[in-house]
């Protein structure tokens, strides 16, 4: 059969193509802002025929219907990311979070570690051999979709065709569902920043040697950092994500990605958040090589670029340097995502800087300030990035560097870049602790 001839005989409707999944079975469902919207949708119609079915994902953008209280004993969540969409129901007990790294995350499937009897993904039209690319997002779902016995693709004529390990052969598909509608736009907030944020990020920059390679995390601060970066020479980018940004970087000259000394010239992802300019910016564009993120997020690869800098942030860091960034004490709130992943990645690259950065207060909905220095993380807390993996803590107020730090230098360093308000509570705590 030719490529065309395959392709016609695949095609079906949402409706009819999400007939295919049963009672008990495991669905994974491709995420970030390339969620198959029209095939999600014909699922929760069709929900109330099904009992039990586990849909896994990560990150996922948009609309949550799937996971509403109607749905309960129909379809269940099984998310290793807890995106705010989804928070809800996991605080709740409606849905379950599966606590692991974001590299090891595809390997959950490809292992057989959870077999998956349907994948839901999107992809853009293939091309004369009959590829098709996975688009704006490679990275968590190429494994988890070709470990699947059946794959339902919604083959969207806007999907940017992203370049790298990013294919997939039609005859993989064993459903097809065409559709044209936009790729949903995430913008991060890098216009009207805070004071806060822009201070965080000039303090950032200040650490990033030219010749780096950078990986950004989700987020205000991060995309800000990106504005401070006009000065440097021949940056590069190995990042689980990047968004805008990155486009003026490279128009001036600055994103070079020439002193990278692994895939030298490219610019390495595994899935992209941005708006419709950045996605018509990757399309066919081989600057850009996405790859799947067990690859991308892997430490040992992470250290194989040499100057490696990655910026991600926390709720809550202790006077040791213990970092919680995936809950707020006992209450779940996000995951572990690929923090200690590019951390320790960092951590063993030569001339690396592992940054972790956020605002020192926290401010609560009633207008009360909380320290996001403190002396202990609250009960229940989880420890994402260990005190002994920590080397750079940036908030507004400064940079501390811990590494090699007795415990005595990492209190005083942290207390500096606390909050003036909170610091002699701080002090006053850690003599207690006779930390100090």
């Amino acid at each position: 059969m030719t490529t065309t001839s395959v392709y016609q005989s695949r095609v079906t409707t949402p409706q009819e193509a999400v007939k295919v999944i049963k009672s008990g079975y495991r669905v994974f469902l491709t995420g970030n802002v390339s969620v198959p919207t029209k095939l999600l949708a014909a699922l929760v119609e069709y929900a109330p025929n099904l009992k039990d079915v586990e849909i896994c994902q990560a990150l996922t953008v948009g609309s949550a219907d799937y996971v509403g209280p109607e749905m309960e004993g129909h379809l269940r969540i099984n998310t290793m990311f807890i995106s705010a969409n989804i928070r809800k129901a996991v605080q709740e007990g409606r849905a379950d979070f599966t606590p692991v790294l974001l590299s090891e995350f595809p390997l959950l499937f490809k292992n057989g570690v959870l077999p998956v009897d349907v994948a839901m993904i999107h992809v853009s039209p293939p091309d004369e051999h009959g590829f098709c690319s996975l688009g704006v997002e490679v990275g968590l779902t190429k494994s988890a979709a070709e470990s699947a016995k059946v794959i339902i693709a919604e083959v969207n004529e806007q999907m940017p065709r992203t370049l790298g390990d990013s294919f997939i052969h039609i005859s993989k598909l064993t459903h097809i569902v065409p559709v044209n509608y936009p790729i949903p736009e995430h913008i991060m907030a890098s216009e009207g920043n805070s004071d806060i944020v822009e201070k965080i990020a000039g303090h950032v920059a200040t650490l990033i040697p030219d010749g780096a390679t950078m990986q950004l995390g989700i987020g205000s601060i991060p995309d800000a950092v990106l504005n401070y970066l006009y000065d440097k020479k021949d940056l590069g980018i190995h990042t689980e994500l990047f968004s805008d940004g990155v486009i003026d970087l490279f128009n001036a000259g600055v994103l070079t990605s020439a002193r990278k000394s692994l895939h030298p010239g490219k610019i390495v992802a595994g899935f992209i958040l941005g708006t419709k300019r950045l996605y018509e910016w990757v399309h066919d564009n081989p600057l850009i090589e996405m790859h799947p993120t067990e690859y991308v997020n892997d430490p040992f690869v992470i250290a194989q670029n040499d100057r490696m800098v990655c910026v991600n942030s926390a709720i809550e860091v202790d006077l040791t340097g213990q970092i919680c960034a995936d809950s707020i004490g006992p209450k779940l709130f996000s995951g572990v995502g690929g923090q200690l992943d590019f951390i320790y990645g960092a951590s063993r690259s030569k001339g690396g800087v592992p940054i972790i950065a956020l605002p020192s207060v926290a401010t609560l909905r009633d207008g009360t300030k909380l320290s996001k220095i403190v002396t202990m993380l609250k009960p229940g807390a989880g420890v994402v990035t260990t005190r002994n993996h920590i080397r750079y803590v940036v908030t507004e107020h400064g940079v501390a560097e811990l590494y090699g730090k007795t415990i005595r230098q990492r209190v005083l360093a942290l207390i500096n870049v606390a909050d003036p308000q909170f610091r002699d509570d701080l002090k006053k705590q850690a003599k207690e602790l006779h930390y100090i």
